[in-house]
């Protein structure tokens, strides 16, 4: 499957942006869907994952209550809402797809597909 996520950008502090991914290539719900981030000279963190019908979703304490993770399986994306940013939100933001065979995961290494990411940079 074939990723691509759009929406990042600059924002000041306490701002919001939506962060969208679309996915081609193979059947959309037959994969979980994953945003993991990444700041400079930092690890690629996990930061939300929905199920492949929408049912389940995970976040990363760091985010939860700012962030939203949807999904539209007619038409092959999934998307993050971010609110209230901070300045520390800022990081080159990946989706990614992990088959729906085993549960939704954090882990990095569950997830089989990666979009080139986009930037999101948050000023104070």
């Amino acid at each position: 499957v074939q990723l691509q996520a759009s929406g990042g950008g600059l924002v000041q502090a306490g701002g919001s942006l939506r962060l969208a991914c679309a996915a081609s290539g193979r059947t959309f719900s037959n994969y979980h869907m994953g945003w993991f981030r990444q700041a400079p000279g930092k690890e690629r963190n996990f930061v939300s994952g929905i199920s492949w019908a929408g049912g389940n979703t995970l976040y990363a304490d760091s985010v939860k209550g700012r962030f939203t993770i949807s999904r539209d399986n007619a038409k092959n994306t999934v998307y993050l809402q971010m609110s209230s940013l901070k300045p520390e939100d800022t990081a080159v933001y990946y989706c990614a797809a992990a088959t729906a065979r085993w549960g939704l995961s954090e882990e990095r290494s569950q997830y089989n597909y990666w979009g080139p990411g986009t930037l999101v940079t948050v000023s104070s």
